[in-house]
């Protein structure tokens, strides 16, 4: 996509590029790489740097305790999605591949649950370190004010939405953390599907969020 106006920062681009991030938010880094030629442009020069870096150091042994953790994190999956180096091919599909891969198939495959005022949500199943969901926002419809107690990324796969920051529409990436204090609503005229994954619970500023929260994980 060459119309997105939110991207990355080259902080989180370099932690996806050295396998650092928790898995949910690798999640949606790569899938805002998948849909975005310039962040997956710079995503490939901190690889071409990093294997640079790697070829130019002395190889040592891996320890048995290092290659039986690496091995288990591959068999649980905990280390994919891999980089994508190329944009999804379906260009019909609302989800990215990967966002796919966790579904199981496009949006007409998510398992949705109503959290409230039309909003749904489909959690996917990441490592516990951070939580990565689906959402759905009625075409003007808002999500709570909220605050964040840790990092807050959201990423738009249809539709758009604003909030006291800014419109963000398919494609782009809304990075919110400890400062940020905000009231998505999506557009008027389309329903608003997102991706989003937090490192934090988000920290609802009215009464009856609060006591909805622990019963939908956010």
């Amino acid at each position: 996509m060459h119309n997105v106006k939110h991207h990355l920062t080259d902080q989180l681009l370099m932690a996806y590029s050295a396998g650092s991030l928790p898995e949910a938010f690798n999640l949606i880094v790569a899938a805002h790489v998948s849909m975005c030629d310039e962040c997956r442009a710079q995503l490939a020069s901190f690889d071409s740097v990093g294997g640079a870096l790697l070829d130019g150091t002395d190889s040592e042994p891996v320890s048995q305790e290092c290659f039986a953790e690496t091995m288990r994190l591959i068999s649980s999956g905990a280390l994919r999605p891999e980089k994508p180096s190329s944009p999804c091919a379906d260009t019909k599909a609302i989800l990215p591949a990967p966002v796919r891969e966790y579904v199981g198939g496009d949006v007409d495959k998510v398992k949705w649950k109503p959290i409230g005022m039309g909003v749904k949500q489909a959690i996917l199943p990441t490592s516990k370190d951070a939580s990565a969901r689906l959402l759905y926002i009625p075409a003007g419809a808002a999500v709570p004010d909220h605050g964040h107690r840790g990092m807050e990324l959201t990423l738009v796969l249809q539709g758009a939405f604003v909030d006291e920051t800014d419109r963000f529409a398919r494609g782009d990436i809304e990075i919110a953390d400890e400062e940020v204090t905000h009231t998505p609503v999506a557009d008027i005229g389309e329903d608003c599907i997102c991706l989003a994954a937090t490192d934090a619970p988000l920290r609802f500023n009215k009464l009856i969020p609060r006591i909805a929260q622990p019963f939908f994980r956010i």
